[in-house]
């Protein structure tokens, strides 16, 4: 069901061929052959929000973008932020659907802090990070100790990624045995709910008094 392997390489896979694109098109829902391809097709879809959440901000970080621009950037990094936690929530029901039906995880086993679905996000950004840094190692415009410097930092972000890759693959392997166990942690969001924020709901008042 999980293999920190086929998460690792979807993604840098995928990382690839989006940048290939002029456009970024969500990845298209199809039909699942099994639960291992339900869960890897959800993989790609969360991957697909930190894509679009990376190349959002870039706009914010443009030399000269207008305040308009700069506000239509917080809003869609806002409504796609919101999207990436909800896709890293559906990852960890899922798994625990399937769990469920093998009567895991265990009650009594020691609580993981951190859940299978997080660790796939942080994975995400992580495959991020490698491929634009060996983007920047491979520049051939750049200054003298560019492509020196962005080596260490890629190696420095390969050797992370492999320690996370390990740590999912063992407490999915823990699980499975019983010895271990994690939650849905839910992200209860409130910028994006205009009945829990206040800089949304005195403004929407405002404007009705006025």
């Amino acid at each position: 069901m999980l293999c920190a392997r086929d998460i690792v390489d979807l993604q840098d896979r995928r990382t690839r061929d989006w940048h290939r694109l002029s456009d970024e098109p969500a990845p298209k829902t199809s039909a699942f052959a099994n639960r291992s391809d339900e869960w890897l097709e959800l993989v790609e879809q969360q991957h697909h929000t930190n894509f679009e959440l990376w190349h959002i901000e870039d706009e914010a970080r443009v030399p000269c973008a207008s305040e308009a621009e700069l506000a239509d950037v917080k809003r869609r990094v806002d409504a796609t932020n919101q999207h990436r936690n909800d896709l890293t929530e559906q990852l960890d029901r899922l798994l625990l659907h399937w769990l469920e039906e093998q009567a895991l995880p265990k009650p009594a086993a020691p609580l993981n802090s951190e859940s299978p679905g997080l660790i796939v996000d942080r994975l995400s950004i992580l495959a991020l990070k490698i491929y634009h840094t060996r983007e920047e190692a491979e520049r051939p415009d750049a200054p003298a100790g560019h492509a020196e410097r962005n080596r260490e930092r890629l190696a420095i972000l390969e050797d992370q990624r492999a320690d996370l890759a390990g740590c999912l693959d063992a407490l999915w392997r823990e699980t499975l045995a019983g010895t271990r166990r994690f939650k849905l942690y839910r992200q209860l969001k409130m910028y994006n709910d205009p009945t829990l924020n206040p800089a949304v709901y005195r403004t929407l008042v405002k404007q009705q008094v006025g």
